[in-house]
Formats: structure tokens, sequence, C-alpha cells
């Protein structure tokens, strides 16, 4: 049995839907890793505005102590086409709140590419996990204090 397929008029209206929402941040880059798609929920969860990301590098959403290992990575998959992440693992970061504040994202990551089959950049779809981990790391200090007293 096949899944029904979408028309194309649905097609670009799930498309819309989904890049537009305020719930996920979704992030695109280029080659240089200069953001060229900043949708509401990345607003949202970063606090830029699109027209204050879109045109600047993913720096501003990096903690400037993981800058250097996330260029490093970067641009070697710009270079080899290839991820030490799969399409489909979810990764897990701090990141970088316009106010100053670092906050926790869990993401996934696609690589794009041009008609040559060359790396373009890439997309992300980012979720703030920050109340998540707070709570994780709270039960767990919990847990050592009564192990320990």
């Amino acid at each position: 049995m096949h899944a029904p397929t979408l028309s194309p008029v649905d097609r670009s209206q799930l498309a819309d839907a989904v890049l537009t929402t305020a719930s996920d941040a979704i992030i695109a880059t280029d080659r240089q890793g200069i953001i060229t798609f900043w949708n509401p929920g990345a607003a949202r969860i970063f606090g830029f505005t699109s027209d204050e990301a879109i045109g600047q590098s993913l720096d501003i959403i990096i903690p400037e102590n993981l800058r250097a290992r996330h260029w490093d990575g970067y641009h070697r998959t710009m270079a080899t086409g290839e991820s030490r992440y799969g399409e489909a693992d979810l990764l897990a970061v701090p990141g970088l709140h316009k106010d100053g504040r670092r906050i926790s994202v869990e993401f996934t990551i696609v690589m794009l590419k041009d008609a040559h089959g060359q790396m373009a950049g890439t997309a992300a779809i980012l979720r703030d996990v920050t109340r998540q981990f707070e709570e994780l790391r709270r039960l767990r200090r919990q847990l050592a204090d009564a192990k320990a007293g």
C-alpha cells in the first residue's frame, strides 16, 4: 500500500506552514556559514529578527568558546561533502541568545547541494530544550546529594 502523495499545491502549503512555524527554529546557511534563511521560530528561540540574522555569520548563535570547533567541522563538511553526523542524528549543543544568555538546543541538520551536487550550505531544525536540560541537571544534583548524604 502506498502512502498518499501531496499535490503540488498541497506541497507548497505544507512547505510554507513548516517554514513559517514559530515553534522550532529553521535556519539555512551558505557555504561560508552565512545565514540565508531564518524563520519565526529562530527569532523566538534566539531573539534576533530575520532582518538582524540574515546575512550574518552563525557566530551570532554559537558561544564563543565553541566557535573554533564548530568552524573546523563546518569547513571540513563543505570541502568534503561529508559530515560525521547523519541526517537522522539529533544533536544537542549550547546556543547563544541575543541577550547573551546560553540556551540548550537540540537539532538535526541536512546538507544542501547545488544543481551539480556540490555543497551549497546547510539547513537545520532546532528546538530549545533549556528547561528540560536544567531540570535534568537539577535532578542529577539531587541524586548525587542523596547518594553523598
